[in-house]
């Protein structure tokens, strides 16, 4: 049984951020943090299946792609690489690359990266708080500036460069040409509620992503069956013996803790390494009652202080 306050670690970045503020006081004046990475704080503990971590964009990262798990047992390593972002928040214009806006051939796609052109040929959106991307393994994509993205992926680095901008850092064509999908990404799925208070934002075979939104002065139990990772984004609570505030994270396994939601209500990001939504993730305590009947309805709508819509489109991991 486990519940404990993860552990922070800061990755500079070329392209990252010197202020982190409201989500980590990291950032200084002489190094540009690109990612914080959650983590467990017992260094013997066996290392989780997934990786929990936010990105802080200045700059426009690489062109990228991540392996498979096929692909990347050719290649000696423990798994691929799916993901999926949740963005914080976002400066006006910002946008990400998802996907080719047209098929390509694998000569044509080492054309574009030669000629420098493959940074129009994919296909760019803008995107705003609240914004969901689902990245499966072998989508070309990438991340441009002016972004705080919160991002959960099966526990792997491994990410092959296409195009840097002109930045001298190694790429990976060979390898990047080989996993890519060579056509645009495939179409969006919504974000779906499953209770009053949880939404599932993303389901895949490697984990599940949901916003869970409660009450002010409320209290709840949440029950961790399987690896839970959680950060707070929005309100406060104590959470078993810890307060929680914006920024802060939490891994659980195989255990529970009772949620003292504070005057401001809460909301949390809650991802978990399973399939489909866990029924009896969160038992009321000022009612008893379990959440177990959780229904799939299509999102329409979010409350208050919450951003205006959760949509979900398909997408990275970022180096």
């Amino acid at each position: 049984m486990t519940f404990e306050h993860a552990d922070v670690r800061t990755s500079s970045k070329p392209w990252g951020s010197h202020d982190l503020r409201p989500w980590s006081r990291y950032g200084n004046s002489e190094t540009a943090i690109g990612e914080l990475r959650f983590d467990r704080p017992e260094t013997h503990a066996p290392d989780p299946a997934l990786l929990f971590k936010l990105l802080f964009t200045k700059q426009r990262l690489s062109i990228q792609v991540h392996p498979d798990d096929a692909f990347a047992h050719s290649m000696g390593m423990a798994n691929g690489k799916t993901e999926a972002w949740y963005v914080l928040s976002a400066e006006d214009s910002a946008q990400v690359a998802i996907g080719l806006k047209r098929m390509l051939t694998q000569p044509q796609l080492r054309a574009a990266i030669a000629d420098g052109s493959i940074a129009d040929l994919v296909k760019w959106q803008t995107v705003a708080a609240g914004d969901v991307f689902f990245i499966p393994a072998g989508t070309i994509h990438a991340i441009g500036p002016g972004l705080v993205m919160a991002e959960i992926q099966q526990r792997s680095d491994t990410t092959f460069r296409l195009f840097d901008y002109g930045r001298s850092r190694e790429l990976h064509i060979d390898q990047a040409v080989a996993v890519v999908d060579l056509g645009p990404a495939k179409p969006d799925k919504a974000a779906t509620c499953l209770t009053a208070e949880r939404m599932k934002l993303v389901s895949c075979d490697f984990f599940v992503l949901e916003r869970i939104d409660l009450p002010p002065d409320a209290n709840w139990e949440l029950q961790a069956q399987r690896e839970t990772w959680a950060l707070v984004t929005a309100g406060d609570a104590t959470i078993g013996s810890l307060r929680a505030g914006v920024g802060d994270a939490f891994f659980a396994e195989a255990d529970r803790a009772v949620i003292n939601v504070g005057p401001s209500g809460l909301t949390v990001l809650l991802a978990y390494a399973d399939s489909a939504p866990q029924p009896g993730l969160l038992r009321d305590l000022d009612d008893g009652k379990p959440d177990f009947a959780i229904r799939e309805s299509p999102q329409v709508g979010i409350a208050s202080k919450k951003p205006d819509s959760v949509s979900l489109r398909s997408a990275e991991g970022h180096l």
